[in-house]
Formats: C-alpha cells, sequence, structure tokens
C-alpha cells in the first residue's frame, strides 16, 4: 500500500492557482495596477474639482472621495509590492477626460461613471482571488465605491439647478 494519493482530486491542495480557476500573480499585478492608475485619477479629480468651490456640502463631497481614493491608492501599491510587482507611477487618463467637464454636475457625474467602472472590475477580479487578505480588501474597496457612488447620487439630486443663484462650478 503506498500514501501517495490515488486521484487527481487528491492533488487539489497542491495545484497552482489558474488551474484550479484563479487568477495568476501576473493578471491580478496587472489589474491593481489599472486600479491603482484609476483611483490616483479619481483622487486627482476630486482634489482639482473641491479648489475654487465655497459650497461647503461639494467641498465635502469631494474631500470625502478624495480621501477614499488615495486610501484605495495606499492599499492598492502595498498589494502590488506584496505580490512582488512594480506599483504604476501613472494617473489615469480619466483624470485629463474628467477635468475637460467645466460643469460640477456633469464631472460628478462622469465621476460616479468611474467609480462605477471599479466596482464592475472589482466584481469581475474578486471570484479570481485566493489571497484572503486581498480579498477581503478588495471588498472593502468595492463597499467604500458603492456607498460613495449612492452620496454622489443623493447630492447630485439635491445640487442646485445650474440657474439658481446657490449653483456653484468648478
Amino acid at each position: 500500500m503506498t500514501t501517495e494519493p490515488s486521484s487527481p482530486a487528491c492533488y487539489a491542495a497542491e495545484a497552482d492557482d489558474t488551474y484550479m480557476g484563479f487568477a495568476s500573480v501576473e493578471e491580478i499585478l496587472t489589474v491593481l495596477n489599472e486600479l491603482l492608475e484609476a483611483e490616483r485619477a479619481g483622487a486627482r479629480v476630486a482634489l482639482a474639482s473641491a479648489r475654487g468651490l465655497t459650497n461647503e456640502d461639494e467641498i465635502k463631497l469631494l474631500r470625502g472621495v478624495r480621501d477614499d481614493e488615495i486610501r484605495w491608492c495606499a492599499m492598492l501599491f502595498r498589494h502590488i509590492r506584496k505580490n512582488g510587482g512594480l506599483p504604476s507611477l501613472k494617473c489615469g487618463a480619466f483624470f485629463e477626460k474628467a477635468m475637460a467637464i467645466s460643469d460640477l454636475r456633469e464631472r460628478l457625474q462622469f465621476l460616479n461613471r468611474g467609480q462605477s467602472w471599479v466596482v464592475r472590475k472589482l466584481r469581475e477580479l474578486m471570484p479570481r482571488v485566493r489571497s484572503d487578505e486581498l480579498h477581503r480588501d478588495l471588498k472593502d474597496m468595492l463597499q467604500s465605491h458603492e456607498a460613495n457612488i449612492g452620496l454622489t447620487d443623493t447630492f447630485l439630486k439635491n445640487m442646485p439647478d445650474p440657474g439658481s443663484d446657490t449653483y456653484s462650478s468648478g
């Protein structure tokens, strides 16, 4: 009698991540860097959009988004390094596109579309992440982005019309 496993299923614990349906380290690093660039762009959009505003509610919303984006940049940076990757120093093209929109309401709507893009990327990646730590952090990031989308949607519904005296543009 041998102590060797006799069937392929018994070797499952020794199988490589991609064989088991998980993303490869290279794929994870690619997506994490893509998300890092997007988060960096989102942080810059929020920071630049808040400059010159006088409405405290607008400033508070944009600061909250900026702070979250910075937090997720740090988390992504850490996981990229932990997985042996080199964190991208690029800022996503989203920044230039968003800053080309002069109307604050339209820019916030565009920012929310960017947040929704991140949510989609996270939902696609998460089922394929084997690391419990990375999965937990990505789940927190997902929930944070969903919350920010909701806050921005609510803010936009209550935002004064462009023709009113209380409207400000960034």
